[in-house]
């Protein structure tokens, strides 16, 4: 069975292809700018790449353009489009769908029912998928959902504090998000220590972020709410935000409630602390250095959220044997680290400063005293889409 896996955006359309009987990589790639007179085209198979510049005016030609690639003649690793079992993708928010989920039309209405709580995500990938249904109804399209591995979480992590009738018929609750990377690293923790009964806290930080906190390879509570501009700041969206604050701003900034909302949730997390500086820890790190004080405050408020949700995480735990950092901030982002794990001795958390300085790929950091064991794992939220998507097809 050979799976592609989607990763959509408005304009681009990024791929990797498994042979899910050894679950090795056979193919990526991606086009970009599609709808523009020109679309960058590029496919990797194994030391083989290519580069190209062609029109693609839709997803559905870009599909098609990818899967030739796949099977040209000389460097291909397929024989035909036909062995491609399944489109697989990392769908975001289906509300009252989750789970894994063959695409038709109730899914599609259920993910645009979340439309204005997931405005960056469910648009282009609900217009995408209908456009793949009708132009390649040969090849089933499966969604998994970034919620469904939340689905485990206890109703009093899921539930706010409004009438619980809002709740159950608005779905209006913490549904958290980030749900392939924390389900591979439930897994792929569980592999490296030998143990199915972890207490693991999964600290997914990147352009977007979320810490899980993981009992038994199952969510039981993540930082990301109803959607996902929730939870920690992000490099451009607010995170946690008073509501209350919402009509002040209307007022002050002549702006409406859309406007309010689409603003914070562009120009605002590290970017809008920075005064507009960057949403990259890179930029920041580097601009903090040179005494930039709104870079560093970025930088520490990031840090001390990281920390309260942790420490909220290991009481819900009753501790935690170990606390893994993934994501392209926890995987390169030793500082961070560092700053994260200081001064935690007395909690049973302590780093190796050496380690951890030189941590690449797959690797622990913790002390020899410390008795939470910390690591370095890269995600890999791709395969576990793929898994999903056999198991379905498998399934059905």
């Amino acid at each position: 069975m050979k799976v592609l896996v989607a990763n959509l955006g408005s304009t681009s359309f990024k791929y990797r292809l498994f042979d899910m009987d050894s679950e090795t990589q056979l193919a990526r790639g991606g086009i970009d700018r599609i709808g523009s007179p020109e679309s960058s085209c590029s496919v990797q198979i194994g030391d083989w790449q290519e580069e190209v510049t062609d029109h693609m005016p839709d997803h559905a030609v870009a599909v098609r353009k990818c899967l030739s690639q796949l099977t040209d003649a000389e460097h291909g690793c397929l024989k035909n489009a036909a062995e491609v079992s399944a489109i697989g993708f990392k769908a975001v928010h289906g509300g009252r769908v989750s789970g894994v989920q063959r695409v038709n039309d109730d899914v599609l209405s259920a993910m645009a029912e979340m439309n204005e709580v997931a405005p960056a995500h469910n648009p282009p990938y609900i217009a995408a998928m209908r456009l793949l249904s009708e132009q390649l109804p040969e090849i089933p399209l499966v969604a998994a959902f970034e919620t469904g591995f939340h689905q485990t979480i206890p109703d009093r992590n899921r539930y706010y504090g409004i009438p619980k009738d809002w709740s159950d018929e608005f779905q209006i609750k913490k549904w958290g998000f980030h749900g392939a990377s924390h389900r591979y690293i439930a897994t792929r923790s569980a592999e490296l220590l030998g143990r199915d009964d972890l207490r693991v806290i999964s600290c997914h930080l990147g352009g977007s972020s979320s810490l899980c906190a993981i009992k038994n390879r199952e969510s039981v509570a993540v930082t990301m709410g109803m959607s996902p501009q929730t939870g920690l700041p992000q490099n451009n969206r607010v995170g946690d935000f008073d509501p209350y604050a919402l009509p002040l701003l209307m007022e002050k900034t002549g702006k409406s409630l859309t406007e309010v909302l689409a603003y914070i949730g562009n120009h605002g997390g590290l970017l809008g602390l920075s005064g507009g500086l960057s949403g990259d820890m890179r930029d920041l790190e580097e601009a903090a250095a040179n005494g930039n004080a709104d870079a560093k405050l970025a930088l520490d408020m990031f840090t001390s959220e990281v920390r309260r949700y942790l420490g909220g995480m290991l009481v819900e735990l009753g501790g935690a044997d170990a606390i893994v950092f993934t994501g392209g901030i926890g995987e390169n982002g030793k500082e961070l680290r560092k700053d994260v794990c200081a001064n935690l001795q007395e909690l049973g958390i302590e780093l190796d400063e050496a380690q951890n300085d030189s941590a690449k790929g797959e690797s622990s950091f913790h002390s020899a005293n410390s008795k939470t064991q910390l690591w370095v794992i890269p995600t890999n939220e791709e395969i576990i889409v793929a898994r999903q998507t056999r198991q379905l097809l498998e399934s059905t």
